[in-house]
């Protein structure tokens, strides 16, 4: 694999990597994309390996991603039905204010079908954060597998 092939692997991850912080941007598939793009191109055991745990770490990240913030929204008492509503208002915030709106909206979303649903200002903000803490938390478990699938390819890739 030519450098300049590699560089734009390379560039393929890094999208990836901010891909994982950008609402709508599936990064961990890019990121394994990015991988297998080099296990095909190089077919060595040791990219094939790569590959391999690259796969295997970004299935654990989905189940952990699901796993862990469903239970502590759970433990918080905010319904499934808020964050839907709360990603509805996210994409048609996305069309009112491009990229920008979709977090704003999000959290808009949940704050108003929390306040509707609660009845007060402190019990929807209480339950606005904990949804936040929840979506959050699955972000940065997807942003730290996305890092050591990176940080596993580029040391196949120093020491091939």
């Amino acid at each position: 694999m030519g450098i300049a092939q590699l560089c734009l692997v390379g560039a393929v991850m890094l999208l990836g990597l901010v891909g994982v912080l950008v609402p709508g941007v599936p990064g961990a598939l890019l990121c394994w994309a990015a991988v297998l793009w080099w296990a095909t191109s190089v077919h060595s055991s040791l990219s094939w390996g790569v590959l391999a745990a690259a796969s295997g770490l970004l299935l654990l990240n989905k189940v952990l991603k699901w796993l862990l913030p469903s239970r502590s929204m759970r433990e918080s008492g905010v319904p499934w039905r808020t964050l839907v509503i709360g990603g509805a208002v996210a994409v048609c915030g996305f069309f009112i204010i491009p990229v920008v709106g979709a977090p704003i909206g999000f959290v808009a979303g949940i704050y108003g079908t929390e306040r509707l649903r609660l009845g007060s200002h402190g019990d929807a903000q209480a339950a606005t954060r904990m949804a936040m803490r929840a979506i959050g938390l699955a972000m940065l478990i997807e942003l730290f597998v996305c890092l050591l699938v990176a940080g596993v390819w580029l040391g196949a890739v120093i020491h091939g």
